[in-house]
C-alpha cells in the first residue's frame, strides 16, 4: 500500500509500506495511483514527496506477480500520470531504489539520495530489461553511454556516483525525506532559510525560486543527451555485451531499446521498450534467471538433505577465528574473515611461508581497501607459527594442502590447544569430513567449510555437516560464510561433496571426447557457445593440469602398477582416459608453465593458443591404441557435458547429500561458471524436456557402456514415469523414492 499525510501545510507526503523493500505490488501501485490523485486534486497541496517506509525508497517490482496474472494499476501508466502531474513530484531516496524504484523516481520531477543509498536498473540480471519507461528516461538524464554502462550490466551505484552522473539532483547527509521537503519548498516558492521574513524573497543567506516551470524536468520531452556518434556507440556496446554475455538475450535487448530512446520519438521508444520487454518475459532465459534469483534467496533458508529443518537454531558469535595455512585458499580465506570484521590468527609450519603469506594477504587488503577509499584493517591480524596463539579463538579454518595424513595431524594437534567448545573446520575441497572429524575429541563442532578459489573472490561456499555434526557447528558455519558475503549451501559428506562430485563426471566426458575425436578447441568453443565464459580445458590450465594429477596419484588411479603412457580402457570400475596424465608426464602443467592444453607466450600468460603438437598428440594416441576419430559436433558436447552433471545431479539427491535440485544449481551458478541464463543442470534438464535428458542418457550408454555414469539415475527415469513434473514439485517425487530404497 501507500499512505498519505499533508505535511508542512502544503507537502503532499506518499510513504511506500511494503516490508522488506516495498517492492511495488499491485497494492502498492493502486496506493500510489489513489495517492497521487488527491493529492493534485487538494488545492492546499503544492508539491508532493514520495519515500519508503523503514529508510529503504523501493526495490522494484514485486517478482513473485511475474509467475502469475498482474493484477493493479499498470507500472508505466502511472509513471507517467506523475510525471505529467502540474505539481513538482520529488523522490526522497533512502536506502534503494533499484528496478521499478528506480524508474518510479526517474517519472519525479526531482530526486534527493541519501549518502547511502544505491540506485540501479538490475533487470538485466532477471533476463528482463526496464520497461516502465528506464530505458528512455535515463538517456535522456545522463547521455547514451553512461545508460547503456548502467542498463546493461545492472550495475549499482553509489548516491555520490548518482550525483556524478546527474540522475539524482542532491545528496542529503541526513534524512532524504526533510531534504527533499525542503527542495520542494523551495521549487514552489517557500523560502526554508528561518532569518528570512517574506515567503518569497532574496537575501544574503538563500535564494528562494517561485513557480519553477515542470516541462524541462520531464525527461520523456527531454531529447537524449547525444553522444558524439551515437551510431558508434551503441555498435560498440553491443559487439561488447554480445562478448560478454554469450547467448543471454537480455544484455543485446536493452542496446537495442536504448538505441531507439537515440533514434525515435519518445513515443515510439516506449512501443519498442514494450515489444522487446514482451519477447523477454516470454523467454525461457528469464525463466532461467528468475529461478536462479529464486534459488539464491532459498539456499540461505537452509535445511538438509535429510530433511532436518534446522533454519531456528541459534549460531555462534564468531568474533576470532584461526586459518591454518597461507596457500592460495588460506591467504583468499583470511582477507575474507578480516573484511567481515573479524580478527584473525594466520599460522603457517615455516618461516619463509609465513612471511610470504604475511605479503600477500597485506597486499590483498590493502589493494583493496585503496579501491573502497577506506584504510586497511590490518589490526585484525596476527601473523605466528604457534599453535598455542589460537588459544582463545572461537573458530579454526584449516586449508592446508589436500591430503587426509596432514590435516589429520593438524586437527590433532588443534585439540591440544582449542578451547573445548571451538569450531574445528576444514577447506577440504572432497575429502571425509567424518574421516577428519574421528581425530578430534569433539566430533560435533566439526564441518567443512569448502571454499572456491580465490576464496576471496568467489562467493560460494559448500558448508559440509558430518554425520555427527551439530544443528549448532553448521549453523554457526552457514551464518558465518553469510557475514562474509558468501552464497552459503548446506550438503552432505561424500567424495567431492556436490559441486566436485559432479564436475568429475564433467571433466570425464571432456577427455573422452578428445580420444573419440574432438580438440580442446572444439569442445571449448561448444561449451563457451552455450555459454560459459570458459571452456573445460581453459579452465583447467587456469587451475593447474598438476593438481588433479596429483588427487589421481592419491587414489591409486596412478601409481607404480600403473602406467598412464599405457593406458587400460578401465580403473577402479570405470573407463579411465589418461591423456591428462600424458600432457603433466611431460611438465605442460597449463598457464603455470606456459604450456598445457594450450600453448602461452610465457609462463602466467592468460592468453590461450592452440598448439599444433597437441593435435599431433591426440593423432599419434588414437593411432597407437587403435581409436579411429570420428566427428563430434557441439550439439554432441553439450548433450554429454550438462546431461552426465544433471544425471549424477539426481543420483545425489537420491543419496540425500543435498537437500533440493536449487541447491544444486546455485552450487554450479556461484562456483562454476554455469551460464546464468541457463538456470543451472538441474533446471536445464527440465527445461529441456526430461523425457529427452534420459532419451538421450539411454543412448550415449548405449553407445559407451563401458561409462556408468551415463546410465541413467533411477530418479530421473521416475519423474519420466510421473509426467516430467516441473522442478518445483521433484522434492515430493525424490521423498517417494527415498521410501521404497
Amino acid at each position: 500500500m501507500a499512505r498519505y499525510a499533508r505535511v508542512k501545510g502544503s507537502i503532499a507526503l506518499i510513504t511506500l509500506t511494503n516490508p522488506p523493500v516495498n517492492a511495488l505490488s499491485a497494492a502498492v501501485r493502486r496506493g500510489i495511483v489513489e495517492s497521487v490523485s488527491r493529492a493534485l486534486k487538494d488545492e492546499q497541496v503544492k508539491a508532493v514527496v514520495f519515500c519508503g517506509e523503514n529508510e529503504k525508497f523501493c526495490g522494484g517490482a514485486d517478482i513473485k506477480e511475474f509467475s502469475g496474472s498482474m493484477s493493479g494499476p499498470p507500472l508505466v501508466p502511472m509513471i507517467h500520470s506523475i510525471e505529467a502531474g502540474e505539481k513538482p513530484m520529488v523522490a526522497a531516496i533512502e536506502g534503494v531504489a533499484l528496478g521499478g524504484g528506480l524508474e518510479l523516481a526517474l517519472g519525479c520531477h526531482y530526486r534527493v539520495a541519501n549518502t547511502k543509498a544505491r540506485l540501479g536498473l538490475p533487470e538485466v540480471t532477471l533476463g528482463l530489461l526496464p520497461a516502465a519507461g528506464g530505458t528512455q528516461r535515463l538517456p535522456r538524464l545522463i547521455g547514451i553511454p553512461a545508460a547503456l554502462e548502467l542498463i546493461t550490466t545492472g550495475r549499482h551505484v553509489s548516491a555520490q556516483e548518482a550525483l556524478q552522473l546527474g540522475i539524482v539532483d542532491q545528496v542529503a547527509q541526513g534524512s532524504a525525506v526533510q531534504a527533499a521537503m525542503e527542495l520542494a519548498l523551495s521549487v514552489i516558492g517557500v523560502c526554508v532559510c528561518m532569518l528570512c521574513v517574506y515567503v518569497v524573497c532574496v537575501c544574503i543567506y538563500c535564494v528562494c525560486v517561485t513557480g519553477q516551470p515542470l516541462n524541462p524536468r520531464r525527461l520523456s520531452l527531454r531529447a537524449p543527451v547525444w553522444a558524439p556518434d551515437v551510431d558508434g556507440v551503441c555498435d560498440a556496446a553491443l559487439a561488447q555485451v554480445k562478448q560478454r554475455s554469450r547467448g543471454a538475450m537480455a544484455p543485446v535487448a536493452c542496446v537495442q531499446a536504448v538505441r531507439a530512446a537515440a533514434m525515435l520519438p519518445y513515443s515510439k521508444g516506449m512501443e519498442r521498450e514494450r515489444q522487446l520487454m514482451d519477447t523477454l518475459f516470454r523467454s525461457g532465459q528469464a525463466r532461467a534467471m528468475q529461478y536462479a534469483f529464486f534459488a539464491q534467496r532459498n539456499a540461505g533458508k537452509w535445511s538438509l538433505p535429510n530433511g532436518s529443518q534446522w533454519n531456528n537454531t541459534r549460531a555462534r558469535d564468531v568474533q576470532r577465528a584461526g586459518v591454518i595455512g597461507l596457500g592460495t585458499m588460506g591467504r583468499g580465506i583470511a582477507v575474507s574473515l578480516v573484511k567481515a570484521g573479524i580478527s584473525v590468527v594466520a599460522i603457517e609450519m615455516d618461516a619463509k611461508q609465513l612471511e610470504s603469506g604475511k605479503k600477500a594477504v597485506t597486499a590483498m587488503l590493502q589493494r583493496d581497501a585503496q579501491r573502497r577509499g577506506v584504510s586497511p584493517p590490518l589490526h585484525l591480524l596476527t601473523f605466528t607459527l604457534s599453535f598455542h596463539q589460537l588459544r582463545d579463538v572461537d573458530l579454526v579454518i584449516e586449508a592446508v594442502f589436500e591430503d587426509m595424513n596432514l590435516k589429520k595431524r593438524v586437527f590433532s594437534d588443534l585439540c591440544k590447544v582449542l578451547r573445548a567448545n571451538a569450531l574445528i573446520c576444514t577447506n577440504t575441497s572432497g575429502l571425509n569430513v567424518d574421516e577428519l572429524a574421528a581425530v578430534t575429541d569433539r566430533q560435533p563442532l566439526v564441518v567443512g567449510m569448502h571454499f572456491f578459489a580465490p576464496a576471496h573472490v568467489m562467493k560460494l561456499l559448500e558448508v559440509v555437516y558430518g554425520s555427527r555434526s551439530s544443528p549448532e557447528a553448521v549453523a554457526t558455519a552457514m551464518a558465518l560464510g553469510k557475514r562474509m558475503e558468501k552464497v552459503c549451501v548446506a550438503v552432505g559428506n561424500c567424495s567431492g561433496f556436490v559441486g566436485n562430485r559432479m564436475l568429475k563426471l564433467y571433466l570425464d566426458q571432456s577427455v573422452y571426447m578428445l580420444e573419440e575425436g574432438a580438440t580442446p578447441e572444439q569442445v571449448d568453443q561448444a561449451l563457451e557457445e552455450f555459454g560459459f565464459a570458459m571452456g573445460i580445458f581453459k579452465v583447467s590450465d587456469l587451475s593447474g593440469l598438476d593438481v588433479g594429477w596429483r588427487v589421481r596419484k592419491a587414489s591409486g588411479l596412478i601409481g607404480p602398477d600403473v602406467d598412464p603412457v599405457k593406458p587400460s580402457r578401465w580403473r577402479l570400475g570405470r573407463r579411465y582416459c589418461p591423456l591428462p596424465d600424458m600432457l603433466c608426464q611431460q611438465g605442460r602443467f597449463g598457464q603455470k608453465t606456459g604450456r598445457g592444453w594450450y600453448l602461452y607466450d610465457s609462463p602466467g600468460s592468460k592468453e590461450a593458443k592452440s598448439d599444433p603438437e597437441i593435435q599431433t598428440f591426440l593423432e599419434d594416441y588414437r593411432r597407437k591404441y587403435g581409436i579411429i576419430p570420428r566427428r563430434i559436433t557441439s550439439q554432441e558436447v553439450i548433450e554429454r557435458c550438462a546431461f552426465a552433471l544433471a544425471n549424477e545431479g539426481f543420483r545425489i539427491l537420491e543419496d540425500r547429500i543435498a537437500a533440493s535440485p536449487e541447491d544444486i544449481d546455485v552450487i554450479y551458478l556461484f562456483g562454476y561458471g554455469w551460464p546464468r541464463h541457463r538456470g543451472g543442470p538441474m533446471f536445464y534438464a527440465g527445461q529441456v524436456g526430461l523425457s529427452v535428458v534420459l532419451e538421450k542418457l539411454e543412448h550415449y550408454h548405449r553407445v559407451h557402456p563401458d561409462v556408468p555414469s551415463l546410465e541413467p539415475s533411477r530418479l530421473l527415469r521416475r519423474l519420466v514415469a510421473e509426467g516430467s513434473p516441473p522442478i518445483q514439485q521433484w522434492k515430493s517425487h525424490i521423498k517417494n523414492l527415498r521410501s521404497h530404497l
